[in-house]
Formats: C-alpha cells, structure tokens, sequence
C-alpha cells in the first residue's frame, strides 16, 4: 500500500472566527454598495447618497490598482492601511467611510480593504498542490491520459471537470471508495469523466428530468466515442509493437543465422554454446522501445488502464522465457501457454465493465434520505460542481448527518438564490434550514446580506481585471428606462425583468420601445423625442454608472468570502470531520466560481 503524507495543516475554527469577525466590521461600511441596485440608480441618485467623490477619481484610482505588480507596489508603500491591514485586520475605517454620512471617501482604501478581506489574502486557501500531494502519497502522478474532457465539453467545463475530477479520484483512492454521488449534475460531465475515466460508480442526481435524461443520451454517445477512441490508440499502439516486433524477429533471425554458422565453422565453440544463445535478444530493448513510443501516443500504463495490452495481446510475449516466474516446478508446454494468452485477449476490458454511470432524477434537500433514491448506497464521496443556490450548503448538511458519506467536494455558485435566514420578507417562514448562513457565529450575529448583495457576489474581478469588462451600455439603458417608467408611468418600483432585450435593438429608442412592450406598458404614448431626451440627459452621467459598478465588482469577493467562510466554519463546528478547508481549483478568469469547501470524515 501506498505511503501518504499528512494532510495539509489547516486554520482551526477559533482563527477562522476572528478573520470574520474583521471581515464583519469591514462588510458594515461598505455592504451598502453592493445592496444598491442598478436599475434604480438613477431614480434613487444612488451615487450622490453612497459616493462623496467624482467618478473621474474613482476610476483613476481604480485604474491604479489594476496596474501592474511594480507600479502597485509604490502606490501601497504611501497607504500605511495597507501596512496596518497585513497583519491584524483593518480596523481605521474613518479613511474610507465619512463618519457623519457614511459615503466613500477614500477609494483607494476601500480598494485595498477589499483585496485584504478576500479568500487569497485572508490566508484561509489551502493549495491545491499541497492537498494533491498528501493524498497520493508517493503514488505515480497519472500522465499521458488517453481521453481529454475538451474532445465532449466547452473550454470552461473541460477546465472545471479536469481538475475536479482529478481530486475526487484522488480522495476516492485515499479511502478507497469506489462509489461517488454527484448532486446538481446537471448534463453529467462530471458524473460521466469520472466514470469513464477512472471506472467509479457514479449516481448523478438532477432534479431537471430534461437534464436527467439528456445526461443519459450524452453519456451514451461519451461511451461510444471512448471506445472508439481507446479502440484507435490500441490498433497504433500494438500495430507499432508488433512490427517492431517482426522487425526485431528477423534481426535475430539473421543474427541467429550468422553465428550458427560461425558456431558450426568453430568445433571448439561447439562444446560451449547453451540455450540462451538460441534465444532472441530481447534484454529489455523492444518493451524500452514501445514504452517510449506508447507515452509519444498519450498511452496509460498497462497497470492503470487496462488499455494497451490486455485485449490484443499479452506482454509476456514480448519477454525472455528467463525473465517468467514459473507457477509450478512444472513446466507449462508452449501450447498451454498459447491456450492462455488467447484467453487473456478474449478478456474484457475491465475498464470499460467497471464504470457506471446512474442519472437519477430527484430534488434534493438538507433532509432527504439517499437511500430512498439510491439502493445500494455504500461508503462514499459527495461532490457537486456549481450547485446552485441552497443545493450547495445542502450538500454540507447531508454529508455531516450521514455516516456513509465519508468526504464530500462542494463547487457551489448563484448566490443570489440563496435563502437568508433573517433576511426581512423571510421573517415570517418556518423554513428551518436556510441556505445562509450556516455557522453558530453568524447565526449568533443574525447576519444577512440580502439579495442585492449575494447577487454581486457573482461578478468576477478577475475577468474584469483582464479586460472582461462590465455591460455597461446595457445597464445605463435599463437605469434610464426605469426613471422613463417612473416618471410616465407613474410606477416607482417595476420587478419585472426585461430580460436579453439590449442584445436585439440597434439603439436606444429600439431598446426602450421593446422593454415598455414586454412589460406590457403602452409604447405609444411615448414620443420619439421624449424618450431621446431622458438618453440625452443621462448619457453625460453614464461613467458615474460605470464607476459605482466597478465598486461593486471590487467589493464582490468580499462577499464571497463571507458564504465560503460561513460554510468553512460550519464544517469545522462538527465533531466527526477530521479535516476540512477551502481549495482553488479553476482558474478564476475561466471559472469565477473556483472555489471548492472540502471535508473530509475521520477514517475508521
């Protein structure tokens, strides 16, 4: 068996308390930009009541920070916040919020704050490579794998289900489970990698039957295309080894020929020839060859794949007849030995036997019961990659109250459908298991974020900060139409969402004319000019909109860092995980949800 390493030394629950509670202090002040909505930032003159500075300097600012690592590095050497910030938290918020008014006045601060508050600078990731490394021991890291998940998937997904599924394998393999349940499967790219890949026993659990099946018919087509695939790198593989091997016969052959009669020329050399002299020279060299080739072909191993050799034919027969172990002191005839290897090729692959993949449909909630969906439940992971809403803190749950989950490995995303607990129109639900927050702290805190707040939580500062920027044509058309409908329609409040409308107009005019449609508003009574004067009034404040946004996007991993960590302290309150700890694993400029909370039970 395999030694492992200690797995990494994670932050204990007391530590993990006090970054909260910095995390908190700073979240007060400033929670008040992310709840501000877009749509009515014009009608609410959000910028005047939450900004005390021009969007030129915010902007600027904004800029600054996003220059690169040496320019940076003189801006932070004149903010003492930041030298104050890297080692106890933050705590001097009177230089970014005005006492009296509590607006911003000092971005550049408020910037800094938010890069010391988020998961990275926090110092509570644990790395990816350290994790990977405990779990495989000194195992061989897998190379060369014959099938890449970009061949069935869009670039992000591939991304995601590469190294997702890399540490499932590993953390199965660690305690050697061979069943894995996948919740919020969705269209099964996970659940069918792991299955084919790594020949796990997947129950993928959607509660879309539209996704339950629609997985089937892919992971049906998946199987056909990996066979076909493993079926192709078989034929170049061995069609290789066995002309090298032919090639190699009649070098010996040849060889053979020319000492024998060298050997026959030589009566003194009679006496000394033995049977190894007859034998092909084989030493190693033909396996050297068709290894080297096998990994230029991305081939596994023999051993971890069960591809190469096991059906067309055995490496034995490459081998000296020196180099087998013999069973028996019997010896087995040539003709045995053929019976043998000819079953050995009529054997299945037992990689392609082993995998199974289950889509199932169900809803899933903190209190279901597995086994009522799964009947052979065993010992087992629970992993859910971008599982929505409150399907992510479920998974927790479920993983903590059942002792046959042994680890779980939870993506989760949409945190703006979370369900907040002491947000104001849940007041009066009964609901007793709310999505957020999680942790006796929090609770203890009645903390809420609101959903304004866990909706900005979604934007990616890594892709802005790549040149992915905002849609902020998009969002100043929606701000402006919305004062339209206040002042013409005398509606102050409209929940209703116009939807993808921007993507389809040619202008401004087009764009409102749609929206008022679909809301069911009379277009009619809007003239063409009345509508163009709101955009020509507007149009010269739009870099405020702009600027306000790009406050929300600094803010938004700080948010983040708020349910992960509320998910993180949950995990370490119960009593029976022996470790757990938030882990990078995409890259967040192809994946913004890169994160994943991992728990993992103490073993028997």
């Amino acid at each position: 068996m395999a030694a492992f390493y200690p797995l990494p030394v994670t932050q204990d629950l007391p530590t993990l308390r006090a970054k909260l509670q910095g995390l908190l202090r700073f979240l007060r002040e400033a929670l008040s930009i992310s709840n501000a909505h877009t749509v009515d930032f014009y009608t609410e003159s959000v910028w005047a009541g939450l900004v005390d500075l021009s969007p030129e300097t915010v902007l600027a600012a904004l800029r600054t920070l996003a220059a690169p690592a040496e320019a940076q590095a003189q801006f932070y050497e004149a903010r003492p916040l930041v030298e104050q910030g890297k080692g106890s938290g933050i705590t001097d918020f009177s230089k970014i919020f005005c006492e009296t008014s509590q607006r911003l006045v000092n971005v550049e601060a408020f910037a800094l704050a938010a890069k010391h508050y988020s998961v990275q600078h926090l110092g509570i990731c644990t790395p990816l490579e350290q994790l990977l490394k405990a779990l495989q021991g000194n195992k061989k890291q897998r190379t060369g794998e014959n099938l890449k998940p970009n061949e069935f998937m869009n670039m992000k997904k591939s991304h995601e289900v590469q190294a997702m599924s890399d540490l499932i394998f590993s953390i199965a393999d660690y305690y050697g489970i061979k069943q894995v349940i996948d919740l919020g499967s969705g269209k099964g790219y996970l659940s069918s990698f792991l299955s084919l890949k790594y020949g796990l026993t997947v129950y993928g659990i959607d509660s879309s039957n539209t996704n339950t099946h629609g997985a089937q018919e892919r992971n049906r087509k998946l199987k056909k295309h990996w066979k076909l695939y493993h079926t192709k790198s078989k034929v170049d593989v061995n069609g290789l080894a066995l002309k090298m091997t032919k090639e190699r016969k009649m070098q010996n052959e040849t060889k053979y020929k020319a000492d024998t009669e060298q050997v026959y020329n030589s009566p003194a050399k009679q006496e000394k020839m033995s049977t190894s002299d007859f034998l092909p020279d084989f030493s190693g060299s033909v396996i050297s060859d068709i290894r080297i080739q096998m990994e230029n072909l991305h081939t596994q191993s023999y051993e971890e794949e069960n591809l190469c050799f096991l059906n067309a034919f055995s490496l034995i027969d490459f081998l000296p007849i020196d180099a087998i172990k013999p069973i028996s002191s019997s010896h087995i005839s040539n003709r045995e030995m053929s019976e043998a290897n000819k079953g050995r090729r009529k054997m299945p692959s037992q990689s392609s036997e082993s995998n199974v993949y289950s889509p199932l449909t169900s809803f899933i909630t903190a209190d279901s019961d597995l086994r009522d969906i799964i009947k052979d439940l065993e010992d087992c992971l629970m992993v859910g990659l971008h599982t929505c809403g409150d399907l992510a803190p479920n998974t927790l749950r479920i993983f903590t109250s059942k002792s046959e989950i042994k680890g779980v490995c939870s993506v989760g995303c949409c945190y703006h459908l979370l369900s907040e607990e002491f947000e104001e129109e849940n007041k009066d639900c009964t609901e007793e298991k709310w999505g957020f927050p999680m942790c006796q702290y929090l609770k203890e805190e009645r903390w809420c974020c609101g959903q304004n707040a866990r909706m900005s939580a979604c934007l990616s500062l890594d892709r802005v900060a790549v040149g992915q920027g905002l849609p902020t044509e998009s969002l100043f058309y929606r701000a402006v139409l919305q004062d339209i409908i206040k002042d013409c329609y005398g509606i102050t409040k409209c929940n209703q969402h116009v939807g993808k409308i921007y993507s389809k107009c040619s202008s401004f005019l087009d764009y409102v004319r749609m929206s008022l449609k679909k809301l069911g508003l009379d277009e009619s009574k809007l003239p063409e000019k009345t509508i163009m004067d709101y955009y020509e009034k507007y149009k010269p404040r739009m870099n405020e909109l702009e600027a306000f946004n790009m406050l929300k996007v600094v803010l938004a991993p700080c948010i983040e860092t708020l349910i992960l960590l509320d998910r993180l302290c949950y995990l370490k309150e119960q009593e029976d995980i022996a470790w757990s700890a938030l882990v990078k694993l995409f890259d967040p400029v192809k994946s913004p949800r890169c994160y994943a909370v991992i728990a993992l039970k103490k073993q028997q």
